[in-house]
């Protein structure tokens, strides 16, 4: 059965076993399951990947047949699931095993995808999609923790934060707990202060480097490639920043197919596009055509896979990756 992410306080846990979340919104199913679930059932968390439980079929299936006295109910989170685990969740189901709930965490699922339609036609089931976070939404969060802890900083800072977090909520609430942290001393919080404080400042040779990518500066990216001591941990940021600016560059190429005027375009694109980054954005504009754009964003969803499937070669794939997209001709 489908569901909404905004509805899921309205769901009755003790209702369903069954709980299929997949997006590419990571922080807010790691805040759904943390919330929901885990503050629920604090000792009765088991966490698998959907390769161990492949692997060993017959050793989770007694791990979830067997009940220990000192437990009540299990709930198991299986992370990186696809169609693969799509019988072993059918079987499961028509076992119709008591005190367990699973808990399915996948990427994005196409419209074709066989667990995806099992979850959504089932009675007995959850699918619940999140996708990118918004602007405001990220916007919205910012203002209300600063609201709440009574911090005041002006409007400019809290656009910054949420440009700089590259659509993730995780990204952005580790930065606002640290500027909690730092006004519990008294000082007043400067903007130079904020920028010193968060990690904004480090990551933003992530964004140049994908700027560049984009801007079709082979010869700029290959030597930030090179100056920086990237590691394979950098690799899944550095991909979502390149993702973030691409959907933003598609935003701006369809309001400038009803206006052909680029520089209106930019001047007038929500949330605002600072002054310094006009002129590398009209670049790419100029190197990304709508269509082309599209197929980046397939090919950088592709591209997050193979790097979760290769973590040790992660930081290889994504160079490639990465100098490639700055050396071919889009036009």
């Amino acid at each position: 059965m489908i569901q909404k992410a905004f509805e899921i306080n309205k769901i009755d846990l003790n209702k369903y076993k069954l709980y299929l979340f997949y997006g590419e919104n990571e922080g807010y199913k790691n805040e759904i399951i943390k919330n929901k679930f885990e503050k629920i059932y604090p000792n009765q968390i088991y966490k698998y990947d959907e390769k161990e439980i492949l692997e060993k079929k017959n050793e989770f299936f007694n791990s979830i047949l067997s009940k220990s006295f000192f437990e009540s109910e299990k709930i198991i989170i299986v992370n990186r699931a696809s169609d693969k685990i799509k019988d072993t969740i059918e079987e499961i189901s028509l076992k119709n095993i008591e005190d367990i709930k699973i808990i399915l965490s996948a990427n994005i699922l196409e419209k074709k995808s066989k667990l995806r339609n099992f979850f959504e036609k089932e009675k007995n089931t959850i699918c619940i999609a999140f996708y990118a976070d918004t602007i405001q939404t990220l916007s919205g969060i910012a203002i209300k923790f600063f609201k709440e802890k009574k911090i005041s900083l002006s409007q400019e800072i809290i656009n910054l934060l949420v440009e700089r977090s590259k659509g993730n909520r995780e990204n952005l609430k580790n930065e606002l707990i640290k500027i909690e942290n730092f006004s519990k001393s008294g000082k007043k919080i400067s903007n130079e202060q904020i920028l010193k404080l968060t990690n904004l400042a480090e990551n933003y040779n992530s964004s140049e480097l994908t700027d560049c990518c984009l801007a079709k500066n082979s010869k700029k990216t290959v030597n930030i490639l090179n100056e920086n001591n990237y590691t394979n941990e950098d690799c899944i940021l550095i991909l979502r920043t390149l993702l973030h600016k691409t959907k933003r560059l598609l935003k701006l190429q369809q309001e400038a197919n009803n206006n052909k005027n680029i520089d209106q375009v930019i001047k007038n694109f929500k949330p605002p596009i600072f002054w310094k980054d006009k002129e590398i954005v009209k670049q790419q504009m100029y190197h990304w055509p709508l269509g082309k754009i599209n197929d980046m964003i397939i090919s950088i969803s592709k591209v997050e896979l193979l790097l979760k499937k290769n973590t040790t070669n992660s930081l290889n794939i994504l160079s490639d990756f990465i100098i490639n997209q700055a050396k071919k001709s889009n036009n």
